[in-house]
């Protein structure tokens, strides 16, 4: 399913942050993608289920998670972190921001794969495995 997707703090993120960016607590808050009920649906995915979010720069295994501002089908949320960055990438077009809005994506589900924690996620796309 292809989806417009879009990143930006939470308070559940921040209030994780604080606690530090390597625990449970930070992982459960951004390691997620919200999305639409009916988008849910028609993805063949629940509340919990594992989702595999791809752009051109990368891919990642996320939670799903119903979006509470819902109705927006076609439109994915992903709190900011180490999961979202692995699919942002690192291009500013000469802004010195990445494009934290507006990314192509392409959701599938990954049922069974295992969402790596901010460690094995870092070492993974800096090759630090």
């Amino acid at each position: 399913m292809e989806v417009t997707l879009i990143t930006g703090r939470t308070v559940a993120q921040g209030e994780e942050m604080e606690k530090g960016k390597i625990g449970e607590g930070f992982k459960r808050a951004c390691a997620v993608v919200e999305l639409d009920p009916e988008d849910m649906s028609k993805l063949g995915v629940h509340e919990g289920d594992e989702v595999r979010v791809e752009t051109g720069v990368g891919e990642v295994v996320v939670v799903a998670k119903r979006s509470r501002d819902a109705p927006h089908p076609g439109v994915a949320f992903m709190p900011m972190g180490p999961w979202a960055n692995a699919v942002v990438g690192e291009g500013t077009a000469s802004t010195g921001m990445p494009p934290f809005k507006g990314i192509k994506a392409k959701l599938s589900p990954a049922k069974g794969e295992r969402v790596l924690s901010a460690e094995e996620l870092v070492a993974r796309v800096y090759g630090r495995e």
